[in-house]
């Protein structure tokens, strides 16, 4: 999917995890909700957004499709209940943002693209809702973000593959930004924070990277993953071969999952070590691809 250098550019993912039968099943609604996230990014570069607007958008949207979990549909914890993450990072100045364990708000990615304003980088809890509210951020109770589905595969009554969503973007003045939202690990200890909130470790984006990771994030923590790949490519590796060193940092964390990644030039990467990972790419002037098992 790497295709000709050209901008702008935007790459999304749906997580990676197991090609399960859930997954294989439903591909087209799969396809289709990452088709609306990269032409909703689309639209706001068209409407004279930057990249980080064209990533929040994305991200958004992917938060409403429940079939991945982030925003509606999310994985539950333990005891039921739904905690959400989200990070957002601008490229030309590393201005970041970010939220955890936040329960109202039904845009968590929203809430972190707001805080890049911010003096603060990562707000949790309850105050990450009150300040999302105070912002104008749509709430809803707690519960609206439960689905049945999720209750059959805490109850282990089904299986999912549904994974933590995240969007890269080069975008027409040179500007990188990413972002990435999760609900987490299914049955998780309530209060467990993975890697999708932390800066450096599942987002990342400077002036000559952005990246977005998924998978098992107490392993892309231990790596500092996001952070190393773009060390690595400011050193001058290549974006695939930085890639790549990146998940096997991962492995050797014992972990797996995959990322998603545009440099400077415009060039793309998507690589996974999990089971499966759908992705999708837009670049202007051509068709969007999509990439579902």
């Amino acid at each position: 999917m790497s295709g000709p250098v050209s901008g702008p550019v935007i790459a999304v993912h749906g997580g990676a995890g197991g090609l399960g039968e859930e997954l294989q099943s439903r591909a087209a609604e799969y396809r289709a909700a990452l088709t609306n996230a990269l032409m909703s990014g689309a639209a706001a570069l068209r409407a004279g957004g930057g990249a980080l607007d064209a990533v929040r958008v994305a991200v958004m949207t992917m938060e409403d499709f429940p079939l991945m979990n982030a925003g509606h549909g999310a994985a539950l914890c333990q005891d039921g209940s739904v905690e959400l993450s989200a990070s957002a990072m601008r490229g030309s100045d590393r201005a970041a943002g970010a939220v955890a364990l936040i329960r109202r708000t039904r845009n968590p990615v929203a809430a972190a693209a707001a805080l890049i304003e911010e003096p603060e980088v990562l707000l949790a809890g309850e105050r990450a809702d009150a300040f999302a509210a105070a912002y104008g951020l749509e709430q809803r109770d707690p519960s609206e973000f439960v689905t049945e589905r999720q209750r059959a595969r805490l109850a282990g009554r089904s299986s999912g593959d549904g994974g933590t969503v995240g969007a890269v973007c080069l975008d027409g003045d040179g500007v990188l930004a990413a972002a990435t939202s999760t609900g987490g690990l299914q049955g998780q200890r309530p209060g467990r924070v993975g890697d999708s909130p932390l800066i450096g470790a599942g987002t990342w984006a400077d002036r000559h990277v952005a990246v977005s990771c998924t998978g098992k994030g107490e392993a892309f923590v231990r790596a500092g993953a996001a952070r190393l790949l773009g060390a690595l490519v400011a050193g001058g590796v290549a974006l695939q071969d930085a890639a790549r060193a990146v998940l096997d940092a991962v492995a050797e964390c014992d972990g797996d999952g995959g990322l998603i990644a545009v440099d400077a030039r415009g060039q793309v990467v998507l690589p996974f070590s999990a089971g499966a990972m759908p992705r999708g790419v837009w670049r202007g002037g051509e068709d969007i691809v999509v990439e579902v098992p």
